[in-house]
């Protein structure tokens, strides 16, 4: 996979991407590339902020920063969101994913 497929902005003090929610799903887990969008599935239904919640808690928990660090930015009643992470550039985000840039 390449970065070209994601839209992945580097900030002086991080990066923002584009993600694709999927609440309800049976784990938590990244489900792949969704055009210029992460795919990502939550166990959290999206009522009363539980899936922004778990949306934080999951990608801080898969790019090893704290919670405090992840924001979103755009999108907080979408599936289609706006992540900024602070701390970590493009190539550590793509490292701790696993995806080949």
């Amino acid at each position: 996979m390449t970065d070209n497929l994601l839209d992945i902005r580097e900030l002086p003090d991080g990066i923002a991407f584009k993600v694709r929610v999927q609440p309800r799903a049976s784990k938590n887990m990244v489900a792949g590339i969704m055009g210029d969008c992460l795919k990502i599935k939550l166990t959290s239904p999206p009522v009363d902020g539980a899936a922004n919640a778990a949306c934080i808690a999951f990608i801080a928990s898969i790019l090893d920063v704290a919670k405090s660090s992840v924001d979103i930015t755009t999108g907080q009643n979408s599936r289609l969101k706006v992540i900024k992470v602070t701390g970590i550039d493009k190539k550590k985000f793509f490292t701790m994913l696993c995806l080949d840039i």
